[in-house]
């Protein structure tokens, strides 16, 4: 099941999208998929390679704000990282930093604010679907994904490369 923010700019459909991502895009795509269970991250990355994405792993917030240059160690290196990641999917439930708080950190950083961040969770409580849209997360998604999330991840890409 998916949730997105309907205020058109995010709706609509997408009549024949095909599955290559590289073909719709000219590019490959790069997705930085954050996780802190192995089989639910490496399921995410297999369907994102299969939609021909580039994909980076993180098991957890720390580790994927180091990969974006907004570890507590970095000082303002953020230069390209914006061209090196089109999309951020995070889990919402993850020990020592939760996909909201990173969705915030990622959201109030002036280089990475317009990067889409989709969150992912297990669990279907409107509260915290309407948190995380309400915090700037263009998606939320219930897991496990499934090839079709990866279609719907696909539209945001391309509303967001346009």
């Amino acid at each position: 099941m998916l949730y997105q923010i309907m205020d058109g700019d995010y709706g609509g459909s997408c009549g024949g999208c095909s599955e290559d991502m590289t073909v719709e895009f000219g590019y490959e795509p790069h997705v930085l998929a954050v996780d802190d269970n192995l089989i639910d991250r490496t399921l995410v990355e297999k369907l994102l390679k299969n939609s021909s994405c580039k994909v980076t792993t993180a098991e957890n917030g720390l580790r994927a704000l180091e990969f974006l240059g907004l570890g507590s160690d970095e000082r303002n290196s953020l230069e390209g990282t914006v061209s090196k990641v089109n999309l951020i999917i995070t889990d919402y439930c993850m020990p020592g930093m939760t996909g909201y708080e990173l969705l915030k950190k990622i959201k109030e950083s002036s280089v990475l604010k317009e990067v889409p961040v989709v969150i992912m969770s297990s669990e279907n409580i409107p509260t915290r679907i309407n948190q995380c849209l309400e915090e700037g997360a263009q998606m939320f998604m219930l897991k496990p994904l499934k090839q079709s999330d990866v279609k719907q991840l696909k539209r945001h890409l391309m509303k967001y490369r346009s």
